[in-house]
């Protein structure tokens, strides 16, 4: 690590606060309790910034000290060194390169910090004309946050990086309406909305921001907590001075320069408060950087599927459960060739719409291309060759571009121009797909070649030291360059002409920030210069354990001429990069457009391909309340099968109705596909709905309003619930929120409690969602009593899946058909686990034994007896009635006297023709 040879001076300890160190220490010795200028100006900034961690510039690194060192020397790996005394106790230290600091900024920001960078304002040696003691002027430039990074390199390019701002205000006596502003400042996406309390968990499932701003008191407040805790984003509370609505309002004005937001919509006080809110986040943390935003679009929060992030997570549309990418919906369906067709195919996964015309202008799309699959393949292979142009210039407007984002925009506007020219031959095209073509037409053709012509072919990443720009672009660039590479020709001979005069064959001229050019020989050579004849000529700088360093008149003279050719170059390529970089500053509306048509032919194209190749069907999308599916498979499933080799077993569905929706009790064994078949027709439902096609033979779908899934079983002991609770927290909010347009997936609801009680909560819930809900639903049980429910309702009907036996081993045919399953074969899938046979063997004896006590004491037929929704009147006890004298039972002796364990097969079937012909001959009835 290096050190500031301009900051070791003392000073007192009142020329600042510095924090005492943790734990007692020992009374400091005489002059330990002073303070260095440098440390005195690290307190003053970290004191500015106290919920950071400081990269102090010093030098090639970032440096931390105190705290902030240890936490980001266990957060990293680095060594953790100390640097001098305060208070008489060793002060913390560590740092990363300058060359490697977007690694560890990742790294941190993963972790959750937040990391505040301060830079040096000055040159060193500016601050030595101010005498010894000075110190290097240095600021904060930057708060990095999860939310608002903007490097390519910190950036997922397929995800979007959207910081997200929540303001609350009253919307009736006894409700509030919530504002929810959504920026990311790498593309200049600004979105607000509106909603109730119970659509704010959906909204920021859908949205999946990177952080969340909002007020102290809705960070503290107790009914949202499990909001917070449920999406998981870092939140980051600001005190509510200046983020009222009046002040909002103002703030947005003065950033579009408006007189008035009319012009950009219609949006409540609770937006306007949301949007102020964020908009105050990125002034804060960009300090004097802005970004270049779109103006706030107004979002209808009733326009899109509402999925709650339950919901989401047990059917892994973005994520697995695991959180990985990789395995989920997303992952299965993602085509796309740019990072911004990649965005906007995520947005529509987590987004499925509501509205049936723009759902079919999407399907229309994709049709198209489905059909054409020329067009298709020439789309993509020209897709395949634009860059992020979005991000790009969002990094341009903030002033951390480099000539690689100018690359980026220059390559975009090349596949914008081909892309346009395609379409424009391709005849009638779709709404969606002709709004495309138009928007790439509008762009210049000239900002292109402006661009081509003025870039370098091999572009460094930065900006700093030159080179991005062609030869013959300028005259004045040309001559500058000219007189550095001559320059660079007269040090060799300078080198070669040195080693001659001095007989020294290891003589080196070199080349360093702090010395400059300058002779390098070895020590002993080195001595010889200094007592030798050619004293006068070598002029010695610098003495090193192993060699010695010298100048020359001569070498001086040539330094200071190739420090201002190279100088003067430098800053032409800079103005030239100014230049091109407002030039696009000006075309950004048209260059953003073009970007977000080149990202809607690439999410239409990647969904055709998708559907070409796996026979994907176009869904009928209307507002009845079907559900009709035939033939259809689960997308991620059958992925996964086929990298097999295996086939996936379609399944059909049907849950229409014309005033409600029907239910499906689902029965069958352990194993056998019951959660992969509920999941798979949730999954068509968000395809359809985001305008896709979906993986059936035919489907008809009725727009739902909401989308419910329950699958699977997971604790949260952090909030002290068990699984049974969590089962149920989530049970109740479907059943309480599920209205005639959505559809409900409930696996196994009641499992976690005593047979009983489970078998109770589940026969309740399955009568509320058909007399209440009365919404489409899927029910998944082992609870086999539950078939009965069909002879009560005629909108319920049982599924089951398909079991083989042979060699007295279950076969999974994993096929659904009408009916109930008899038994769920959970012996054998324990045997498959691996359970200790004996205890396979004790299960067994024991399954028996409550079988034959259910055949004695049937429980259905108590459950036959149940009043609906209605608990039965208690009346007065009546006297028990006589007892009737028992009668011998010849039906039941014969079953009593059959031992099933000692017969073979043959004998089973005769023993049960004989019971047949007993019944028939006045046996019991029973």
């Amino acid at each position: 690590m290096t050190t500031d040879p301009v900051l070791e001076a003392p000073a007192p300890s009142s020329a600042a606060r510095l924090p005492a160190p943790r734990g007692a220490a020992a009374a400091p010795k005489a002059g330990e309790d002073r303070v260095t200028p440098m440390m005195a100006q690290y307190v003053e900034i970290k004191g500015a910034n106290p919920d950071s961690l400081l990269f102090y510039r010093m030098g090639d690194f970032y440096e931390l000290f105190f705290e902030d060192a240890e936490i980001a020397s266990r957060a990293l790996g680095i060594v953790l060194t100390k640097r001098g005394k305060h208070l008489g106790q060793d002060i913390p230290m560590c740092g990363v390169p300058i060359e490697r600091a977007d690694d560890y900024l990742q790294r941190l920001i993963a972790l959750g910090h937040r990391v505040a960078v301060c830079e040096q304002m000055e040159d060193p040696a500016e601050a030595r004309k101010r005498g010894a003691k000075a110190v290097v002027r240095r600021d904060v430039v930057r708060l990095v946050t999860p939310g608002t990074i903007t490097e390519e390199r910190l950036l997922e390019p397929a995800r979007a990086s959207l910081l997200v701002a929540i303001a609350r205000r009253k919307a009736s006596e006894d409700a509030y309406a919530y504002g929810v502003a959504a920026v990311d400042i790498s593309t200049g996406a600004f979105t607000v909305t509106e909603t109730t309390r119970g659509g704010l968990g959906p909204t920021l499932a859908r949205l999946d921001p990177r952080e969340i701003v909002l007020p102290d008191t809705l960070h503290d407040d107790p009914d949202l907590a499990g909001v917070w805790r449920e999406i998981g984003a870092p939140l980051y509370p600001l005190a509510r001075d200046g983020l009222d609505a009046a002040s909002a309002q103002a703030r947005l004005e003065e950033a579009f320069g408006v007189a008035t937001l009319d012009a950009f919509g219609s949006f409540g006080r609770a937006e306007i408060a949301a949007a102020g809110t964020v908009l105050h986040y990125v002034a804060r943390t960009q300090i004097g950087a802005r970004p270049a935003l779109r103006p706030p679009a107004r979002e209808d929060g009733g326009g899109v599927l509402a999925i709650d992030p339950a919901t989401r997570a047990n059917l892994e549309l973005v994520r697995t459960l695991s959180g990985e990418r990789t395995g989920s919906l997303l992952a299965a369906i993602d085509r796309t060739l740019t990072p911004g067709g990649g965005r906007l195919l995520a947005e529509r996964l987590s987004g499925p719409l509501t509205d049936v015309a723009a759902i079919r202008a999407r399907q229309d799309a994709v049709a198209r291309l489905v059909e054409d699959a020329i067009l298709r393949e020439r789309l993509r292979e020209r897709l395949s060759s634009a860059p992020d142009m979005s991000r790009a210039l969002g990094r341009l407007a903030l002033d951390r571009g480099g000539p690689r984002d100018l690359a980026a925009v220059r390559d975009g506007l090349a596949a914008a121009g081909a892309v346009a020219r395609l379409l424009a031959e391709a005849g009638d095209l779709p709404a969606e797909i002709e709004a495309a073509r138009a928007a790439l037409a509008d762009l210049a053709p000239a900002l292109e070649a402006r661009l081509a012509d003025t870039l370098a072919e091999d572009l460094p990443l930065s900006k700093r030291d030159g080179g991005f720009v062609a030869a013959g672009v300028d005259p004045a660039l040309d001559e500058a360059r000219a007189l550095g590479t001559d320059s660079r020709r007269f040090i060799a001979g300078l080198q070669a002409r040195y080693a001659e005069e001095t007989g020294c064959r290891t003589l080196r001229i070199k080349h360093n920030s702090m010395l400059g050019y300058y002779l390098e020989v070895p020590a002993a050579f080195g001595e010889e210069l200094l007592r030798g004849p050619l004293k006068g000529s070598y002029i010695h700088r610098q003495t090193m354990s192993d060699a010695m360093r010298f100048t020359t008149l001569e070498l001086g003279e040539l330094e200071r001429r190739i420090a201002s050719a190279s100088e003067r170059a430098v800053a032409i390529e800079h103005a030239i990069f100014a230049d091109l970089a407002a030039m696009l500053a000006g075309a950004r509306p048209a260059i953003l457009a073009a970007g977000d048509a080149l990202s809607a032919i690439d999410v239409a194209a990647a969904l055709a391909d998708l559907a070409a190749e796996r026979a994907w069907t176009r869904p009928l999308v209307d507002e009845s309340l079907a559900f009709a599916v035939e033939d259809a498979r689960h997308p991620v499933v059958e992925a996964a099968l086929a990298r097999e080799g295996k086939p996936f077993i379609a399944n059909s569905c049907d849950l229409s109705g014309d005033g409600a929706g029907a239910i499906a009790v689902v029965t069958g064994p352990n194993m056998g596909g019951k959660s992969t078949f509920l999941r798979q027709n949730a999954l068509v439902v968000v395809l359809a709905q985001m305008g896709a096609f979906v993986p059936a033979a035919r489907a008809h779908v009725g727009v739902c309003d909401r989308l419910f899934s329950r699958v699977g079983a997971a604790d949260d002991l952090a909030r002290g619930r068990s699984t049974f609770m969590v089962e149920m927290v989530e049970t109740a909010a479907i059943l309480n929120q599920a209205t005639r347009r959505s559809l409900v997936i409930l696996d196994e609801i009641g499992r976690g409690t005593a047979t009983f009680d489970g078998l109770s909560i589940a026969w309740a819930a399955v009568e509320h969602l058909h007399e209440e809900n009365r919404c489409r639903a899927l029910f998944a049980t082992h609870f086999h009593e539950l078939t009965r429910l069909t002879e009560r309702f005629a909108r319920i009907e049982t599924l089951t899946l398909r079991v083989a036996e042979h060699a007295g081993q279950p076969i999974f045919l994993h096929e659904v058909v009408r009916g109930a399953a008899d038994r769920s074969y959970g012996l054998q899938v324990a045997k498959l686990a691996g359970l200790p046979p004996p205890v396979v063997a004790r299960a067994g004896e024991i399954l028996r034994e409550l079988e034959r006590t259910e055949r004695e004491h049937p429980r259905a037929a108590r459950l036959d007896d149940l009043p609906l929704f209605a608990a039965p009147v208690r009346t007065a006890p009546q006297p028990p009635a006589p007892k009737a004298e028992a009668k011998p039972d010849p039906l039941r002796a014969a079953l009593a006297a059959l031992d099933p364990d000692e017969m073979t097969p043959k004998a089973a079937l005769e023993a049960l023709y004989a019971l047949k012909a007993a019944a028939r001959e006045g046996g019991s009835g029973s």
